[in-house]
């Protein structure tokens, strides 16, 4: 419902509730509804115009209202808010309302609470509400306050609240307006002013100076009140201010109505002794004041705050407040609470600080002090009451008291273990002395104080609250001053400098930058000013802030009071150091360095030793136990560690200490020092003991002190959160794993500091590092000396971090190891930088301990260590060229000469002699990493390389003979000075190792050979040489193989200067002669090393030799090495020699083959070709290769293969006149391929694989690697001589490759045969791939190819053999996925070549057919086509393909029939109809085991043969071409196709005489030629009750009938003569088929009688039954019976002579010779048996038919609905019928 609906229900009620006693009221109000109803809801409005309409609604509701009774003036007062809700009450009727509510404020609570909804609704709705109107308004509110019913007052409280808001957003939207008002009111101001304001203004000002007034006591000036209560006018006062902050501050008068009135009264309730609320409101409304209003108020800001400091520190608290009403003796601690809340709310805000620190004590001459005051009264107020705080004594560490104090404290443990247990489980929080300290959850209220506004007294407050208060002021203080300065700190580090561009080459922002410079920021600007502030507030604050903060953190603080207090120490610090306040924040650091690394703790962990103790023993387990209930802690010592606030603290140390990295200079050695101090506590010696885990518990922070069961730093910083929920970060984290990682992150930072600040922090570290090793080596080292630079002296002296060197000296420095990281990710800064900013200062300290002799050694190391990896890391990052380079480079060597050329007057120990092996192992690096990019100190390299070669060298092997010339002595090193090892005694291993290291660094002198001299480099080759006649395999391997080969590339590369070209040639010679001195090495390492670095280094500068180079390279290096290797292998074969080294031989043959293959491949062209002795080397080329594959190893034909590939395929490259040599080569290749074919095919022809032991040809057996590779190399020759001579090879060369591919296809006797059953092996493969790409355009060519493909097809079926493997394991060879591929190629290829004469001439048509028939006739019996896929069975994919050409063949032998011979004609179709007899006579037998489905879908699959024959076979098979045998076997095929039964013919008549034994399947037993058509006069007069089986596939076999009498059958005179003959020359094996049926059927129905019969009974009536039909619809060829009876049917299928009556004598002659003429001649021949069957007694077969359907007219009818049943006497009756009206004499 509506507004307007609910008004007009109201009035509804008003007027029925008025209609007995007030009818005028009732009127009124009907009249007032027939108003509203009459005006639309949107012209409501219209009614606040003044007129009679507006009166006349209003009228019920006002006399309504001036009733007494109560129902009717609550419906009249809701009807009134309803039209002010809907605005529809004009302005005037305001008084009037007053007025009225006015007078029934006396009513009922509902009626008051009525008229205060209707006053919410008045003020805001009626702009007319303003001054005295206003004023009654109110008062009705402030007298429905003071009802003594609760709900009134309350509501009406709430409703004063609303309306004063109401009055302020008046004077608002006043302010707003843009227009001033009209009216405006002058108004005396409280300082005697007088100021216009509007009337909303007025109103505002007017409410707001009594509401002060009456909160004072005093009489108000515009509300009519005689009295308000202080706490509701001062709450009044604090909903405006904290609305309307903004709006005081922008009126003058109202600001002055806060000083003048406001103020006065809250400092008298402040220093009165005022009442808990008043006290409350007021401090809530100074809170407001001090917040809003301090710029405006600053005298009274600062009395306020003044005031308040006192109240928190409790000034003047015992002596007598005079004037001011004194508390006595001591203030309530509420009143300190309260102020101390306001106080945490003043240091919340930031920026109020920062302004209270500006307005007051940053100006000397007004000598106020305020913000100092207050951090001072924190300072005092937190220090108030230790005792009550508590103090953590874990934050000294753990374990220190007791290592401290050590065996002489045990007795006082003793003594006191009954009152450290009660200690223990009193206290809060391990680590605690039993206090109960501060915590949020145990020392703070639920609603703090100032907020509990409902509270007449004080609540109760904990003692420690005001104490969390103060702490929480401090942290606010801290966190505001960091959250201020540190944006602004990172957007001035942002912000590039003024006299960089903004464009993108500006420098980027320094990432550890120095602290600000406040001075060089531009001093207009307010955030300068802010910081100055803070700068100001910090530098005079910070001893109050580091006393208060760390007392605190001292404090048996809570978990999250304590990282709060954390927070703000690193908050602080973070201020101090971004500021640049050095002192302030050093002290600070300092301060927390005593948290975080306890001296106690540091100076104790030395003394520290794990007690030992016997084996515990059940009473020693349970005394200790006990003990450590007792906090006796005499179950084991506790070992000195770090807490879990220690280490937190120490996060926090280092995460300031990051943060301010940049801009800590010299204070860097005292953080490194702290830093020192926890690395030594983390990893040191405290994490080293290993104590008893019997003796091991956990305490949790709920334990006690006086609990001394932890031990173990990992339980001490670990244990702590265990089961807690999760923790501040501070406290989390804490692992000393953790810790160590962010040390480290610390020394990460290095890299991003500027460079004096670098310098800074390398200084320190180094001087840090002096002073320990000194301590550790016995000498003083004063803060500006190094190490060497002391006097020896030993002196323990302590540190004052407390560590000192009390047993045993540390295996490592801590300022060594970090400067060797600092300098490792600042690498490029030494690089780069003037060495004195950090590579002096580095490199002289790290010398000065190698060099200093009574260090210790692991120091010495530690430092050579990272000198050595500095040293690696420098030319590996220099990228500069020039001047920079060299300089680097030669600062480097120097350095590293330094530490590896030792003192010639000092004692070499065996330190000194690792730390030089050290050395070379950083030159070996060096070389390694940039010895190419070396300039200079090479003289230096080699000096410390030399004299570590032996003399001698390996003995060679009996092979050598044959290399004699081959083989150089080693040069001599000339020039060279041996110098001692001077290791001092040094043994061989120790020689060895120097060795070891002297060649690695030779390799990398190799890798930057280019920047060597002559001179060098021939003293690198022969070094090299001795070097590869070491003892030691891998060196001499690496020599050989690959250093020789990098100093070849270097030589090379200078050969190309024509000034130098003579000496470097030189050089490249001497180094091919050293190379070939080490190829017969008798290790096969060195010797395949030195073979594959000879031919590399001939193959990549091969394009640049001359002539006679290439000619020398071919005839002194390449042949003689392949002969020395033939010598070698061939004498090792059958000698008695180890496998593994003839292997080894044969290995390294086969690395020269494929290598000089690579070298024909690459330069056969160009270089080698040209040469005048090309043919000569071609020659001795293609034997090697010849004896190779014949004579060698079979593992070396394939590489031998290969090599001569490569060889053919570059000749194909040749261009000019060295092409014309490209037939020499061909021809050569092509007498290789012969006499290799030839061994093949000898093999294959074998036709059984040999068995092992049994071959006695010199040949070994070819593996199918070596026959993949022969068929490749016959590829690349084919495809070369096609590129040169642009034809494919002859038809003879061809004839020949089919003949060695067969012979490689079939080749049985390979050990590496690969199945072949679901895809091609590799050697098939290359074998088809040869065969597709053979041209096929040369004539003749494709039928060579089909045929040997047919050929190939035929293989699965006749050639498949098993190898014997061993064990008794065998692996066939079956071809299947040869014929799979073959088989459809063959039809691909007939079709693309069918229009060929020759495919039908030359026999290739009858041997793809003679292909196919073979699987068709296995049919079931062929292998499976797939070992693990589905492929379709072979039988089946050669009978598609044999149809598909079948289809093509049959057309294309008529197109063709003139050109193909008789003979073709004949070989053809014989072989098309033994296919056809093959898959029609197939066994099917396995087919019955088959699910019949399948069975269905095979029988359907075999009905394509079918389909084939009628479609592509009948109607070319009768062509005269064709011999009558041919034409009359396809209807002898369907005659036995048709057999239904099987049954042994010596039971039935003979009735046919078999001429094809070689037929498919077990129904080509019988097959015969049927040339004669039997005589059915005679009936046979015996029977057989031996029915024989049923055939598998019946329907088959029906399907076969049907086209045997589709044959024969007259096409409706449609077809040729052809079909004529067709059906002459298959009419006889048509009626024997059926005579034979008929006349078994008679002959046995005489014995069967009327007895039933099994399924093969059945059978036969069907079939009978199908005769007869068949016979009945069958109508003949004219004469066609005449012919197939004739001698020639053939001659008289078309025409047949007149009937010869001269020689028909008698009449039945002349009938019998006329009926043989008729298409119904058949019936006439079965005339006999029909009327035998027509004449059986007994029920006969019968079927039901639809005659029409069947062509059948029974009874002379042909017409009649429904199925018939017919029987086989009605089919016989209806033959004779037919036959008689053939004879005419039918009815």
């Amino acid at each position: 419902m509506s507004s307007l609906a609910f008004l007009v229900t109201e009035l509804q009620s008003l007027a029925s509730e008025t209609r007995r006693k007030q009818p005028e009221i009732r009127e009124a109000a009907e009249k007032s509804i027939a108003i509203l109803r009459a005006s639309p809801e949107q012209d409501v409005a219209n009614l606040a115009v003044d007129d009679a309409q507006s009166e006349e609604v209003l009228k019920p509701v006002f006399m309504g209202c001036a009733t007494k009774n109560a129902k009717v003036v609550a419906i009249s007062l809701g009807s009134l808010q309803r039209l002010i809700s809907l605005k529809a009450v004009p302005q005037s009727a305001a008084p009037l309302i007053i007025s009225t509510m006015s007078d029934a404020m006396s009513q009922g609570v509902d009626i008051q609470l009525r008229i205060l909804q209707t006053l919410v609704s008045l003020v805001p709705n009626f702009s007319a509400v303003h001054g005295d109107l206003l004023g009654d308004a109110l008062l009705l509110c402030f007298k429905l306050q003071e009802s003594r019913i609760a709900v009134v007052s309350s509501t009406a409280a709430a409703t004063l609240r609303q309306l004063v808001m109401f009055v302020v957003d008046k004077m608002v939207a006043e302010d707003r307006m843009v227009d001033e008002p009209n009216d405006l009111i002058e108004v005396t101001l409280p300082d005697g002013t007088i100021k216009q304001l509007g009337p909303s203004a007025k109103d505002a000002f007017s409410v707001f100076e009594d509401l002060c007034l009456l909160a004072n006591a005093e009489k108000p000036h515009f509300l009519k009140l005689e009295f308000l209560h202080k706490t509701f006018a001062l709450e009044l006062i604090e909903s405006v201010l904290t609305n309307y902050h903004e709006l005081f501050r922008q009126h003058p008068e109202l600001v002055l109505l806060l000083r003048h009135h406001l103020c006065p009264l809250l400092h008298k309730a402040l220093s009165d002794r005022s009442q808990f609320p008043l006290m409350l409101r007021c401090t809530r409304v100074v809170f407001l004041l001090l917040k809003q209003f301090s710029n405006e108020l600053r005298t009274e800001a600062e009395v306020f705050t003044t005031l308040l400091i006192r109240l928190v520190t409790d000034e003047d608290g015992s002596g007598n407040d005079q004037g001011h009403g004194g508390y006595g003796a001591q203030r309530p601690l509420w009143i300190r609470v309260l102020a101390m809340e306001v106080v945490r709310g003043l240091c919340s805000d930031a920026e109020l600080m920062r302004h209270t620190y500006d307005r007051y004590d940053s100006m000397p001459e007004s000598g106020s002090n305020v913000f100092g005051s207050l951090v001072a009264a924190l300072n005092r107020l937190v220090t108030e009451k230790p005792v009550l705080l508590g103090t953590y004594a874990q934050m000294n560490g753990l374990g220190v008291e007791e290592a401290a104090a050590g065996v002489g404290a045990m007795a006082g443990r003793v003594a006191g273990a009954a009152v450290s247990g009660v200690v223990g489980m009193m206290g809060a929080g391990s680590g605690s002395t039993g206090a109960p300290g501060l915590s949020l959850a145990g020392s703070s209220m639920k609603l703090q104080c100032i907020d509990q506004l409902d509270k007449a007294e004080a609540p109760p407050i904990p003692e420690p609250y005001i104490y969390l208060l103060a702490v929480q002021s401090l942290v606010s203080l801290c966190d505001g001053l960091f959250a201020f300065a540190m944006p602004l700190y990172t957007t001035i580090i942002r912000r590039p400098p003024p006299s960089s561009s903004s464009g993108p080459s500006s420098p980027p922002p320094v990432r550890a930058p120095p602290a600000l410079d406040l001075s060089t920021l531009p001093q207009d600007e307010p955030s300068t000013k802010h910081l100055q502030i803070v700068r100001s507030i910090i530098e005079t604050g910070w001893p109050a802030l580091l006393a208060a903060l760390s007392f605190v953190l001292a404090t048996n603080l809570s978990d999250e009071l304590f990282v709060d207090v954390l927070g703000a120490y690193q908050g602080l610090i973070n201020t101090s150091g971004i500021l640049g306040l050095a002192t302030t924040r050093d002290a600070l650091f300092f301060g927390l360095s005593k948290f975080a690394v306890p001296t106690r703790v540091v100076s104790s962990l030395d003394s520290y030793m794990p007690h030992l103790e016997p084996p515990p023993t059940p009473r020693s387990v349970s005394v200790s136990a006990l003990s450590a209930d007792f906090g006796l802690g005499i179950g084991e010592k506790q070992m000195p560690g770090l807490s879990e606030r220690n280490m937190s603290c120490l996060k926090v140390f280092l995460a300031s200490a990051l943060f301010l990295a940049g801009s800590l200079g010299r204070s860097w050695f005292q953080v490194l020092e702290v830093l020192q101090n926890a690395d030594y506590v983390l990893t040191g010696k405290g994490m080293g003991v290993q104590q008893s885990a019997s003796a091991r518990r956990v305490t949790s922070p709920a334990t006690s002190t006086g609990t001394s069961a932890r031990s173990g730093q990992t339980q001490a910083t670990t244990g702590f959160s265990q089961g807690a929920v999760q923790r501040h970060p501070l406290l989390t984290d804490l692992d000393p794993e953790i810790m160590q990682a962010s040390i480290q992150r610390l020394f990460d930072a290095s890299k991003n500091l500027e460079d004096s600040a670098f310098k800074d922090f390398v200084d320190a570290l180094c001087k840090l590092s002096s002073e320990m090793v000194g301590m550790q080596a016995g000498i003083d080292v004063s803060a500006d000396e190094s190490v060497e630079d002391v006097p020896l002296s030993p002196k323990a002296r302590r540190r004052v971090s407390g560590i000192h060197i009390p047993r045993t000296l540390r295996s490592g420095d801590f300022g060594i190891s970090k400067l060797g990281h600092v300098t490792m990710i600042n690498i490029h800064r030494l690089i780069y930088r003037t060495p004195d900013v950090a590579w002096d200062t580095t490199t002289t300290h790290l010398l000065s301990i190698i060099r200093l002799p009574v260090a210790p050694q692991s120091i010495r190391v530690q430092a050579a260590r990272v000198l050595d990896e500095l040293l690696l890391v420098v030319p590996r990052n220099l990228s500069t060229a020039g001047d920079l380079q060299v300089e680097v480079q030669r600062r480097v060597l120097d350095v590293l000469a330094r530490q590896v050329i030792p003192d010639p007057a000092a004692h070499q120990s065996s330190a000194s002699v690792e730390l030089r092996k050290m050395g070379l192992e950083t030159l070996h690096q060096i070389l390694q990493a940039s010895g190419h990019t070396l300039l200079v100190g090479w003289e230096t390299i080699f000096r410390m390389l030399e004299s570590v070669c032996t003399s001698g060298s390996p003995p060679r092997s009996n092979s050598t003979d044959s290399m004699t010339l081959l083989s150089t002595p080693p040069s001599p090193i000339l020039g060279r000075k041996h110098i001692a090892l001077g290791l001092g005694g040094a043994n061989e291993k120790s020689h060895s190792g120097l060795v070891k290291i002297a060649f690695q660094s030779l390799k990398l002198v190799c890798d930057s050979v280019s920047s060597l001299s002559p001179e060098h480099l021939r003293l690198c080759i022969s070094t090299l040489g001795q070097f590869g006649r070491q003892a030691d395999t891998n060196i001499a391997l690496t020599a050989a193989a690959s250093l020789l080969w990098s100093v070849s590339d270097s030589i090379q590369s200078k050969r190309k200067d024509a000034d130098q070209e003579p000496q470097y040639s030189e050089l490249w010679m001497f180094l091919l002669e050293e190379e070939l001195g080490l190829c017969a090495d008798r290790r096969p390492e060195v010797r395949d090393g030195a073979i594959q670095t000879l031919f590399r280094t001939m193959q990549l500068y091969g394009s640049t030799l001359s002539a006679e180079t290439w000619n020398q390279c071919v005839w002194k290096i390449t042949f003689p090495l392949l002969d020395c290797l033939n010598t070698e292998i061939r004498r090792l074969s059958g000698s008695g020699t180890e496998p593994v080294i003839e292997q080894a031989w044969d290995d390294s043959k086969i690395l020269a083959l494929q290598s000089v293959g690579s070298i024909f491949n690459d330069f056969l062209a160009e270089n080698i070709m040209p040469l005048e002795s090309f043919e000569k080397a071609w020659e001795a080329f293609v034997n090697h290769v010849q004896e190779s594959v014949l004579l060698d190893n079979r593992n070396i034909s394939a590489p031998a293969l290969r090599c001569l590939e490569k060889g053919i395929k570059a000749s194909a490259s040749a261009e000019g006149e060295t092409r014309d040599r490209i037939s020499y080569i061909l021809e050569k290749v092509w007498e290789t391929i012969d006499s290799l074919g030839g061994a093949v095919v000898k093999r294959s022809s074998t036709q059984t694989p040999l068995s092992p032991g049994t071959d006695d040809s010199p040949h070994k057996p070819f593996t199918q690697e070596s026959l993949v590779a022969f068929v490749d190399m016959i590829q690349s020759a084919r495809s070369t001589s096609r590129l040169f001579e642009g034809k494919e090879w002859d038809l003879e060369r061809l004839t020949r490759l089919m003949a060695i591919l067969k012979g490689i296809l079939t080749y049985p006797n390979s050990s590496d045969y690969r199945p072949d059953v679901d895809s091609l092996p590799p050697v098939q493969a290359v074998v088809m791939d040869t065969i597709i790409g053979i041209d096929l355009s040369i004539p003749g060519s494709p039928s060579l190819i089909m045929r040997d493909l047919s050929e190939y097809s035929t293989l699965p079926f006749l050639a498949a053999f098993d190898i014997h493997k061993g064990q008794g394991t065998t692996n066939r060879i079956t071809y299947i996925a040869l014929a799979k591929k073959t088989m459809p190629m063959l039809v691909d290829l007939f079709q693309q070549f069918k229009e060929s004469l020759d495919i039908y001439m030359n026999g290739t048509l009858e041997a793809i057919l003679s292909a196919y028939s073979i699987p068709v006739k296995l049919k079931y019996e062929c292998p499976a086509p797939s070992k693990y896929g589905k492929d379709l069975p072979l039988w089946k994919t050669a009978t598609t393909c044999f149809l598909r050409i079948i289809k093509d063949a049959t057309v294309q032998m008529r197109t063709l029939s003139k050109d193909i011979s008789d003979e073709q004609i004949e070989s053809i179709w014989r072989q098309i109809l033994d296919v056809f007899r093959g898959g029609i006579l197939a066994d099917c037998s396995a087919a019955e085991s088959f699910s019949l489905e399948v069975q269905e879908i095979e029988e359907n699959f075999d009905l394509a043969l079918i389909a084939s024959l009628e479609a592509d076979v009948v109607p070319c098979l009768g062509d005269a071409r064709v011999p009558d045998d041919l034409v009359s076997l396809l209807a002898r095929i369907l005659h036995q196709g048709s057999r239904i039964y099987e049954q042994e013919e010596n039971e039935r008549l003979e009735v046919e005489v078999n001429i094809n034994p070689s037929g498919g399947g077990r129904r080509a037993s019988s097959f015969g030629n049927g040339k004669k058509v039997q005589n059915v006069e005679h009936m046979p007069d015996f029977g057989s009750t031996n029915f024989g089986l049923l055939v598998p596939r019946e329907r088959f076999s029906y399907w076969c009938f049907d086209l045997l009498f589709l044959i024969c059958a007259d096409n409706g005179g449609n077809g040729d003569d052809s079909r004529k003959r067709l059906a002459a020359l298959s009419l006889s094996s048509l009626l024997n088929r059926c005579r034979t049926a008929l006349v078994g059927f008679v002959a046995d129905e005489a014995l069967r009688g009327n007895l039933p019969f099994p399924r093969l009974v059945l059978a036969r009536e069907e079939e009978l039954l199908y005769i007869l039909r068949k016979a009945l619809a069958l109508r003949l060829w004219p004469g066609s019976l005449w012919a197939a009876l004739s001698d020639d049917p053939s001659k008289y299928c078309i025409t047949q002579p007149d009937i010869d009556t001269g020689n028909l004598k008698t009449p039945s002659a002349l009938i019998a010779d006329a009926v043989k003429r008729s298409s119904i001649g058949h019936l006439f021949h079965f005339y006999p048996v029909l009327c035998e069957i027509a004449s059986i007694p007994r029920r006969t077969p019968s079927v039901r038919v639809i005659p029409n359907a069947q062509g059948i007219k029974v009874n002379g009818k042909d017409q009649f609905h429904g199925v018939s049943e017919i029987d086989s006497r009605t089919l016989a009756r209806e033959c004779l019928l037919q036959v008689g009206k053939e004879m005419g004499v039918a009815r």
